[in-house]
């Protein structure tokens, strides 16, 4: 399964932004088994910002990071105690702009599945490990109403014990979703992308 993804993800263009401002990068870990699961995690209730939210491990670039393959590593040690020596980089995926206005590059990268991971308390309030098989049914996935910019859209999102994958993680998903496995989930440009297009 991994590796038809690897596969199309070497083929895979992904969207870049023409315009440069604060960046982040997240990794996109997936277990190597017969059943792949994604790491997320559920941001702690107590930070400033995306407090509660289901996420990719990752953050905002650093000074010292040499690129934003880098601060998607760097932060994915410091959330959840992963290695980037563990991490076997396949791939990436489109930019994206977070509601903070952070330019995000997506990094998709393979590790063990029986490696340990520890969330880190003063970030992290859980570490979920979300099969690959229940993001592809379905009947799993729901299509939320958003207003945005005075706009109505619909936008992909999996109910998950007790939360929701939801936003730009859930964006971010669907196109892995897509260019690896032909989910074929609706995913109308993201207004960045339209913007960018008109340059």
């Amino acid at each position: 399964m991994l590796d038809h993804l690897r596969l199309r993800l070497q083929h895979h263009r992904p969207w870049r932004l023409r315009t440069r401002g604060r960046e982040a990068g997240v990794l996109v870990a997936l277990t190597d088994c017969a059943d792949p699961e994604v790491i997320l995690t559920l941001r702690s209730p107590y930070l400033s910002t995306h407090s509660g939210e289901i996420s990719f491990p990752g953050g905002k670039r650093d000074p010292d990071d040499i690129d934003l393959l880098a601060t998607a590593m760097r932060e994915a040690e410091e959330e959840i105690a992963l290695s980037p020596g563990h991490v076997d980089i396949i791939g990436s995926l489109g930019q994206v702009v977070s509601k903070h206005h952070l330019q995000v590059t997506p990094w998709v990268g393979v590790i063990a599945p029986e490696l340990p991971l520890a969330a880190n308390p003063e970030e992290i309030a859980e570490i979920y490990r979300v099969p690959l098989s229940f993001l592809l049914e379905p009947g799993n996935r729901r299509m939320d109403r958003l207003e945005f910019a005075g706009q109505t859209r619909f936008v992909p999102a999996w109910p998950w014990q007790g939360e929701v994958i939801w936003g730009l993680t859930a964006y971010i998903l669907s196109e892995l979703l897509n260019v690896g496995f032909d989910a074929d989930i609706p995913m109308r440009p993201r207004p960045e992308h339209l913007e960018s297009s008109r340059d």
